[in-house]
C-alpha cells in the first residue's frame, strides 16, 4: 500500500502542509513514521479523508481550478466488473468518475489510496497512474 508524507497529503487534499498536519494532530487521519521519522499517511486513509473533506469543505472552501484539464489526486474507489471497471477520484473538491475496461484498472495498478491524475477531453475522463 502507497503511503505519503503530509506535504503530499496535504497537495492531494488542497490544503495547506500546516492544516494536513494539524488534521493528523487532532485525530482526523492515521499516521504512522518512516525509518527517517517523517509522518506517513497510508493511502487508504487518505483516500477516505479526501472524500471527508470534499464533503465537509476544506480549508477555505476555495475553488480549485485545472491546468489544461488535469486533475491530480487521489483513487477513493473502484469497482471492477467481469470487462468494464469504474474508478473514482478525489482531486481537492472535485470527485471524478471514470468508466474504462477491467484490463487497463489491472495495468495501471489502480487501487484504493494510488496516486491518480484524471484527465479531461470534452465528456471522456482518462486517467494516469502518478
Amino acid at each position: 500500500m502507497q503511503s505519503y508524507t503530509i506535504g503530499q497529503a496535504a497537495r492531494l487534499l488542497g490544503v495547506s502542509p500546516d492544516t494536513a498536519r494539524r488534521w493528523a494532530d487532532a485525530g482526523r487521519v492515521a499516521t504512522h513514521r518512516d525509518a527517517g521519522g517523517r509522518r506517513l499517511i497510508d493511502g487508504r486513509d487518505l483516500a477516505a479523508l479526501s472524500v471527508e473533506v470534499a464533503r465537509t469543505g476544506g480549508e477555505d472552501d476555495i475553488s480549485y481550478t485545472s491546468a489544461r484539464n488535469a486533475f491530480p489526486g487521489i483513487v477513493t474507489a473502484v469497482k471492477l466488473g467481469d470487462v468494464a471497471a469504474q474508478v473514482e477520484i478525489q482531486a481537492g473538491p472535485h470527485r471524478l468518475v471514470s468508466l474504462l475496461t477491467r484490463e487497463a484498472v489491472e495495468e495501471l495498478g489502480l487501487e484504493v489510496g494510488a496516486k491518480a491524475t484524471a484527465r479531461v477531453k470534452s465528456t471522456n475522463v482518462h486517467i494516469d497512474r502518478t
